[in-house]
């Protein structure tokens, strides 16, 4: 089995990921990295996230950290890419959660070119889950 990257920082920080030798797992893969100790997510509810987005053993695409503000979204009903509603509902609030989601569950075979993700690239986030309505 494919190990998970591992990341740096506790809840609240810009995390650095460093990647394990071998390859990225072919199925979504989450880890909680900080349990939190809120209800649990449910799907329908809008979740409000910050994130760190990077390619498996690439660039960093995108993330929240920088912008310094988060951002919030319906879960679990297909308003995000399959990973996040998988990787999410269910997880509580105030929990830091490592997610790698492999391209069928991600943009698929078109990928986001606008972001520099290709069709076969697994994408890695962290997210801090900050609260849910």
């Amino acid at each position: 089995m494919s190990q998970l990257p591992s990341a740096s920082g506790s809840f609240g920080d810009k995390p650095v990921l460093e990647f394990p030798d071998g390859g990225a797992p072919a199925e979504l893969a989450v880890a909680v990295l900080e349990q939190g100790t809120g209800e649990e997510v449910q799907a329908g509810q809008s979740i409000d996230v910050n994130y760190y987005g990077q390619v498996w053993n690439g660039r960093m695409f995108d993330n929240s950290y920088d912008r310094g503000s988060s951002i919030q979204f319906p879960i679990g009903v297909g308003a995000v890419i399959a990973g996040w509603d998988d990787a999410l509902v269910g997880k509580q609030i105030g929990s830091r959660v490592l997610v790698s989601i492999p391209p069928h569950l991600g943009y698929g075979e078109r990928g986001m070119p606008a972001a520099g993700i290709g069709g076969t690239d697994t994408l890695v986030f962290v997210v801090d889950i900050l609260g849910a309505r």
